[in-house]
Order: structure tokens, then C-alpha cells, then sequence
């Protein structure tokens, strides 16, 4: 691995650093949210470094969060079956345009913390200052969109349905105390993409903030108290394995939304004593492939192929994680690809134009020299400049090839800036890997033979739920569903597919006639019931 003196500068001393954009003193959050008050936590603390170090390779600290302890998990779950109360507390019997209303308080509060909120994404999880603006920027979308759906769909069941000889209306009803977790790498948007459409179909929530990323939630702590009835938001810092655990056993999780680890979601599922009164949203990591074509486009190839790798860093779950390139055209594809790799800018977030960042999880470049040195053992070779140059938590770009089934970074999800290629002859062999693996999320395909695509598109919506042509793979837009196969999601998320994953279908049936018309006409004219009711949502 090169140690090209270009990279020796990329930490700062502090005073380098603009001032708006600096960290003049640690945050400490004494902070949570239990039953609708703000308390202070005087017990143990965890402390916070940023992925940013400084010239002298020192990890900046940032600050620190509440240890939380099992007597707050359970003080949290005792305050949302409180206010769910079997779904008859105010929230979840509370009119949809007024929860709506709740929601878009909510959101307006958030708009006010935006520097604040983006600053720390920043600082804490390294995320460029463009991408971070854009996360918030996407989640307060993202809130408002779900607000648009919601009505419309409140709309279309806003009416009676008759059918044989039954006067019936089907609406949506919440579920009840939602445990909701959001993963590190977009510890605003993804998390948000499960707590608002629980929190606006009705349900009580528990929120834990990932790992990495807790201080941004920090300035939204007031909003969330103040725009919902005490009890519907509770939050907890500290050890997952401490807090999450006792909460599942208890049985009285009526829906686990999860984002991160396949083993993590498996582990809590299954300490849940009720698994059939348990719903998962759950959305799981993956092994995206782009497969090249030897009639693929190189110059949409290579901008998608590198784009689609190396977004923050490789760090999401959509990225493409293995390139399988047709053997005719591979050496073509190693000169642009390498060439397009050189040329990335680097270094700290808040540099303009900059894509590669230090990284965020503790000992992560540890872990990707091991899957480095695992594939050059097994014949594998860094074939670009500079290619897995380390310095403290950064990591330039490596590239791999070629790379066999032997290797460790054929089956693992790097989750980082590692882009292993390998050719193949025939389409068989791609799909093959597809067929074999444990995730089914996503897959990208290059070219421009029709007929080529249209049979490989028969084949591999069967096994991911997403077939990208001569595009990167990814979640968005937000309309459309997001979920994967196998190891890689259950259920669905979108902003639609996410209001039905956290509600049920009830309905009211009356049977016709006489004296039922008059009760059913006296209940809507009167505005009697919540439920029953055919007020329409503008």
C-alpha cells in the first residue's frame, strides 16, 4: 500500500478549520426523552470522538451521551403502553388531520435546527457538508411528503362502501409501542424513515439512535416533547445489547422497525417471547453487483460504477459492493475505472467538492486492510495509485483484481471504500452469485444489447427487488419501495408501503337497513366517531 506524501496533510490543527464550522466546546447531552419531560441524566456517560482527526492524528472529541441503564428502557416502555393504553390514549384515537397537524409543528421546530443538525452530521459520522445538507434536506421531504400521502389516502377511505346487504368503511389503525433504530450511516434520514410514518399512523415509539450519530438528535429533543402528547416519543441512549434486549423479552414490542445488521435483527426477533404478535420493518445490509456488458457504454459505465461504489465512502447499504465486467472489455474498464478513482478529491467534510472522508467506526480501516491482505494472499492485486493508503481513520480507494470466491470480499458487505472486480464469460457466472447469495437487495446492469437486458431483467427480478439498467443502484425517489430479498429487508419501505407497514387494515361493517341506516347517519352527521367518518382532508 502506497504511502504517497500527498495524503500526510489531510488533518487540520483546529485553528485551520473556518471558524463557523469548528467545535468550540464538547457537547454534552445530559438530555432524554421519557413521558413527555426532558430529564437529566447524572450516571455514566459515553463519550463521543469524531472520525476527524487533527494533524497529530489525535481523534477529536466531541462530546458525550447517557449510558442508559435497563430501569430507563423500562421506564420508557411503561411511558409508551401508557399512552398507547391499548389504543385508546389520546394519540392513537386522535383524528388523522390532527396528528398531521402534530407532525408538520413538529417539522417547522426541526427547520429552525438545520446548522445545527447538519454541523453534526459532519463532525460525527463524516459526512460532507453537501451530503449532509442534503440528508436533512431529504428527511424534511421526506416528512412532508408522507403528510401528503397520508391524506390522500384518508381520502380515498373516507367513503362508505356497500356490498351485500353490509354498510362497511376500511380505514388504517396503528399497531401500538414501536421500537424504532436507525443505522449510523444515515442516522437522520433512514431513522426518520421509519419514526415519523409510525409515529403519524398512531403508534407509540421508542427511539434509539445509532451508534454513531447520537449528539445530532440533541436539537430536536424539544421539538419532539412539544409537539406530541407525553409518552408517544420516549428515547434512549446507551448499549444496545443493555437496552433493546429486556425490551424485546418483555413481549410488549408490537413492532421492531430496524435498520442495520442482518444478525442484530435476528438476534432481537428472536428474544421476543410473541414472535406472532411481533411485525418487522426491517431494512438489512447487501451485497449489490454490477454486472458490465461487453456492449456497455463506458463512459455512463465508469461514472455510475464509481459514483454507485464510493458515495460516502462505499458506507451504504445500496452501494455497489462487486463488479463483474465482461473479460473482452475489462482492460478498457480497469484504465477508465483506475483513472476516474485518481481523480476523486479527498479530505475532511466540509471541503468543497470532496467524496472521500475519514470513516466513522472504530477500527474500519483495520478491517478492510484485513479483507485487503486476505485477497492479495489469494492472488488478488491493488491495481490503482494509491489504492488502501491509510492514515488513521482515512482510507483512499482500493481497487481489487481480480477477485475469486475465495476471498473473504466476494461474500462480505465491505461497507467502505473497497471496490473488488472480477470478469466473467458468460452471464451465467453473475448470476450464479446472485442466485448463491444471502442478500437480495439490488442489482445494476450495463449495456445495450435489448434482447440481453430483457432476459437478464426476467431472471434477476426474482432474485433482488430492484433491477437497475445502466444506473447506480439506490433507495430513491422515496415513492418508489424500497426493500430487498433473502437476508437483505422485510417488508417494504417507501413513503407509501411505509404507512401500511405500520398500521392494519380495520374496518366497520353494519348491516343494512332501517335502523342501522339511521344509527350510521346519525354517527357521520354528527361527527360522533373518529373512525366512522367521511370528513375529507383538503
Amino acid at each position: 500500500m502506497s504511502n504517497n506524501k500527498k495524503f500526510d496533510n489531510i488533518f487540520k490543527n483546529m485553528e485551520d478549520i473556518s471558524k463557523e464550522l469548528r467545535l468550540e466546546s464538547e457537547i454534552i447531552q445530559d438530555e432524554y426523552l421519557i413521558n413527555g419531560s426532558i430529564k437529566y441524566w447524572k450516571g455514566a456517560k459515553q463519550d463521543v470522538y469524531s472520525p476527524i482527526c487533527l494533524k497529530d492524528n489525535k481523534q477529536v472529541k466531541l462530546g458525550s451521551y447517557p449510558k442508559l441503564t435497563q430501569l430507563e428502557a423500562q421506564q420508557a416502555l411503561d411511558s409508551a403502553i401508557k399512552a398507547y393504553n391499548y389504543g385508546m390514549g389520546e394519540w392513537p384515537q386522535m383524528k388523522v388531520s390532527h396528528r398531521i397537524r402534530a407532525v408538520e409543528k413538529f417539522t417547522f421546530n426541526m427547520i429552525q435546527k438545520r446548522d445545527e443538525v447538519v454541523n453534526l452530521l459532519m463532525w460525527e459520522i463524516g459526512k460532507s457538508l453537501k451530503d449532509s445538507q442534503k440528508e436533512f434536506d431529504r428527511t424534511i421531504e421526506y416528512i412532508k411528503d408522507t403528510i401528503s400521502t397520508l391524506k390522500k389516502l384518508d381520502r380515498k377511505t373516507s367513503q362508505l362502501e356497500i356490498e351485500s346487504g353490509l354498510y362497511a368503511q376500511i380505514k388504517r389503525s396503528p399497531l401500538g409501542v414501536t421500537l424504532c433504530i436507525g443505522p449510523f450511516n444515515y442516522p437522520l434520514n433512514e431513522t426518520f424513515t421509519t419514526l415519523i410514518p409510525a409515529l403519524i399512523m398512531g403508534n407509540a415509539v421508542i427511539f434509539k439512535p445509532p451508534k454513531f450519530g447520537v449528539l445530532l438528535h440533541k436539537p430536536l429533543l424539544e421539538a419532539f416533547r412539544n409537539s406530541f402528547p407525553a409518552g408517544i416519543v420516549n428515547t434512549l441512549y446507551g448499549s444496545g445489547e443493555e437496552l433493546l434486549t429486556p425490551l424485546m423479552r418483555s413481549g410488549k414490542i408490537d413492532v421492531l422497525a430496524f435498520i442495520g445488521s442482518s444478525k442484530v435483527a435476528s438476534q432481537l426477533e428472536h428474544e421476543h417471547p410473541k414472535p406472532n404478535r411481533l411485525r418487522s420493518v426491517l431494512s438489512l445490509e447487501a451485497k449489490n453487483a454490477a454486472i458490465v456488458m461487453p456492449d456497455a457504454n463506458l463512459d455512463v459505465t465508469i461514472n455510475e460504477c464509481v459514483t454507485g461504489s464510493l458515495s460516502y465512502n462505499g458506507q451504504r447499504c445500496t452501494a455497489l459492493k462487486i463488479l463483474f465486467v465482461h473479460e473482452n472489455i475489462v482492460g478498457s474498464f480497469l484504465e477508465q475505472f483506475n483513472k476516474k478513482i485518481d481523480e476523486i478529491k479527498f479530505g475532511m467534510p466540509w471541503d468543497k467538492d470532496v467524496q472521500i472522508t475519514p470513516l466513522p467506526e472504530k477500527n474500519k480501516t483495520g478491517y478492510l486492510k484485513e479483507l485487503i491482505d486476505d485477497a492479495i494472499s489469494k492472488g488478488s492485486k491493488i491495481v490503482n495509485k494509491n489504492g488502501g493508503t491509510i492514515k488513521n481513520t482515512f482510507m483512499f480507494p482500493a481497487v481489487l483484481y481480480p477477485v475469486n470466491k475465495d476471498m473473504r470480499v466476494y461474500h462480505e458487505e465491505q461497507f467502505g471504500p473497497i471496490i473488488p472486480i472480477l470478469t466473467y464469460k458468460d452471464i451465467k457466472e453473475p448470476m450464479q452469485y446472485l442466485m448463491e447469495s444471502n442478500y437480495g437487495q439490488q442489482v445494476s446492469i450495463f449495456g445495450n444489447s435489448s434482447d440481453e437486458i430483457a432476459k437478464m431483467i426476467d431472471s434477476f427480478v426474482n432474485q433482488v427487488s430492484r433491477v437497475n439498467i445502466n444506473a447506480q443502484c439506490q433507495r430513491g425517489p422515496d415513492i418508489f419501495p424500497f426493500t430487498g430479498r433473502k437476508d437483505s429487508a422485510q417488508s417494504t419501505l417507501s413513503v407509501s408501503d411505509a404507512l401500511r407497514a405500520f398500521s392494519i387494515r380495520s374496518m366497520v361493517a353494519i348491516k343494512e337497513n332501517k335502523e342501522n341506516r339511521q344509527i350510521v347517519t346519525d354517527i357521520l352527521r354528527e361527527h360522533k366517531s373518529n373512525f366512522l367518518s367521511t370528513n375529507f382532508i383538503l
